[in-house]
């Protein structure tokens, strides 16, 4: 086996290496004197760089983490090499044959340490199932799915793709004729061992090359095309190996840094073929992860690239998501790593849905262009997502969905855009000003951990906001009446509701008739109470009011089951009112009173509702002027009723 590297050779290789475009593979760097360059730090997260470099010296040290060294120290502890083979691969870069101790040379193979055997044999492979998509008879499924995305044989070409053909066992043979052995092919994970030997680790799909940041390939992400594939996953990607790591990987990062650096700005698709579609329509900041969600890791990469710093003016990552519900939840979990970065994020989300390589088919690159042009500031869309989940055309959706989102614009870093994000978000929810600024103020006080609707989806308030019935499905009327809370006869509103109940219960004669076709369950805010009402609503249609037990047996056969004992209660219960001593009946005063009540509750509320919808409309995307005449003529009639209710005419 040969020995140490020569020790001229090591300084050939450190003196003819340039520190300043190895660091730049990794590294923004920006001038920080004369002869120095400074960015963030590769090695620990910071958002002030510290990280330090003088090329005339050929050094480099992180003021933050107190690392340091050459070149050599570097491409070590960047890519987690051994000093041998940190000097093997600085030579290869440079295209210099190393001497060892031993005598002689190494051959192009035996000169290569492990890392870079594996990195060879992905670089042969690759070459391999490129050969393989464009003259394969075979493959022609894979390049039809291309072509169906407007993808041609250069593209092919240019991003590397490539088909693995479909025995099984033609890239293990392929590259055992090359000289790499059965172990790396196995530990770089182009290949598995069974009980037969070697197999090929993919099959009968369409591949993409997935690189390093310096270009060179580290694994694939692999396709179903056929139908008759064994394995029904749509992709698989190579599992974790020394060369790949899916938590730090990016696809298509090495074709995008330059411009990452230079535009200090970093698109994040979902896909393979949208990294493609965005790179040929000129969006060339493009990467996507693989197999995995956007996480830390790759945060502090593109942070590096895009000098994230502090002390500079914010960088900008535009997220895309599809527009359906897993693409909000990617979206919102985006949104809770959103305070690692200074950069300001943004979400772009095309209305049908479609992603990026479906936008290109259908409106070419333009539409591409527009999809990330348009792209509204990342906690907007946090906002309205959460916004979403609530129903705001009720009172009680309003107040949860204010609390939801308070957070959110609590978060926002700039502060001088909170005034106008909470006018913003008063106009979404139809609530005043003031009542959004005070829920905004009061989250400000509470740390974001202590904030469970913070950054995240939290089921348990969107189930309380909409009812939740799509996630844990849909209630029986009896398993609803089951779990109605019970009436708090300490808010006054409720109490007068079932004193309004117990009359109509007890004397359902003395309400002049048609009374109660002006009311309906809605008016009444006690969940247990609108059922009890339902049941005197229908019993009033059919059933005979002159016998009292007959008419109570009625009500409690048309309510739902679940609310018979309350019936039973309100049917006996004393009712805290003087009576008339005459007919034994309550007075026509104190009815007209209850009734009145209630009703103007009911009637002030959906006062409030309509008020609320007409300012979600003022603030609303696409203005909606029918909607908004319909809502002004319902209002008036309102208002009119309840004057008629003020100088007793109701």
């Amino acid at each position: 086996m040969a020995g140490r590297i020569h020790t001229d050779d090591i300084a050939t290789v450190k003196a003819r290496s340039s520190l300043e475009d190895v660091v730049r593979e990794h590294v923004t760097l920006r001038n920080a004197g004369p002869g120095a360059l400074k960015g963030l730090c590769p090695f620990h997260d910071e958002k002030t760089p510290s990280f330090n470099i003088r090329p005339g010296v050929g050094a480099w040290h992180c003021f933050g983490c107190d690392e340091g060294g050459d070149v050599i120290s570097f491409v070590q502890k960047v890519d987690h090499l051994t000093f041998a083979e940190a000097v093997e691969r600085l030579a290869q870069r440079l295209g210099m044959e190393l001497r060892y101790e031993d005598g002689g040379h190494r051959s192009r193979d035996e000169g290569l340490g492990r890392r870079s055997r594996l990195l060879e044999a992905h670089r042969v492979a690759e070459e391999f199932y490129t050969e393989r998509l464009l003259a394969d008879k075979l493959a022609r499924q894979a390049r039809d799915f291309l072509r169906a995305r407007d993808f041609n044989s250069s593209h092919v070409k240019h991003f590397g793709l490539g088909f693995a053909p479909r025995s099984g066992g033609e890239l293990v043979s392929h590259l055992q004729a090359k000289g790499f052995t059965d172990e790396e092919l196995v530990i770089g994970g182009l290949a598995g061992r069974g009980s037969r030997g070697l197999y090929d680790r993919f099959r009968s799909r369409l591949l993409w090359p997935i690189r390093d940041i310096t270009g060179s390939t580290i694994g694939f992400g692999a396709r179903r095309i056929f139908d008759d594939d064994k394995i029904e996953a749509k992709y698989l990607n190579t599992s974790e190996t020394p060369l790949y790591k899916k938590s730090s990987v990016l696809y298509g990062l090495d074709l995008a840094k330059k411009r990452i650096a230079q535009d200090r700005q970093a698109v994040v698709v979902e896909g393979y073929t949208d990294v493609m579609a965005c790179h040929l329509a000129g969006v060339e900041t493009a990467v996507a992860t693989c197999g995995t969600a956007f996480g830390a890791e790759h945060i502090k990469v593109l942070r590096r690239l895009m000098r994230d710093e502090a002390d500079v003016a914010p960088a900008k990552v535009i997220f895309t998501f599809d527009g359906d519900a897993a693409g909000q939840k990617a979206a919102m979990r985006a949104f809770a790593d959103d305070a690692k970065w200074t950069s300001q994020s943004f979400v772009a989300v095309e209305k049908s849905g479609k992603d990026p390589c479906e936008l290109r088919q259908a409106g070419g690159d333009p539409a591409v262009q527009a999809l990330i042009e348009d792209a509204v500031p990342m906690f907007e869309f946090a906002v309205r997502t959460t916004i979403k989940r609530f129903d705001v055309a009720t009172a009680e959706g309003r107040v949860k969905a204010n609390r939801a989102v308070a957070p959110i614009v609590a978060s926002i870093r700039d502060r001088s855009l909170r005034p106008e994000y909470t006018r913003e978000v008063a106009g979404m929810l139809g609530l005043e000003v003031e009542q959004v600024a005070a829920e905004v103020a009061r989250a400000g006080r509470i740390r974001p951990e202590q904030n469970p609707s913070h950054g995240r989806l939290d089921d348990r308030s969107a189930r309380a906001g909409t009812g939740g019935a799509d996630e844990v499905g849909e209630p029986t009327p009896d398993e609803a009446a089951r779990t109605m809370p019970v009436p708090d006869r300490r808010d006054p509103v409720v109490l007068a509701e079932r004193q309004l109940l117990q009359v109509l219960l007890q004397f359902p004669t003395v309400l002049r008739p048609g009374a109660i076709d002006l009311l309906s369950a809605d008016a009444f805010t006690a969940e247990a109470h609108r059922a009890v009402f339902d049941g005197i609503r229908i019993a009033n249609g059919c059933g005979d009011r002159a016998s009292l037990g007959t008419w109570v047996s009625a009500v409690t056969e048309s309510a739902p089951r679940a609310v018979s004992a309350l019936i039973s209660e309100l049917a006996v219960a004393t009712l805290p009112a003087r009576m008339d001593p005459m007919s034994g009946l309550p007075t026509s005063r104190y009815v007209e009173e209850l009734f009145d009540r209630v009703r103007t509750v009911s009637l002030t509320r959906r006062v409030a509702d309509a008020m609320s919808e007409m300012r979600r409309l003022d603030h609303a995307q696409e203005p909606d002027p029918e909607r908004s005449r319909a809502l002004a003529t319902a209002l008036q009639e309102l208002q009119r009723q309840l004057a008629r209710i003020k100088e007793g005419m109701s």
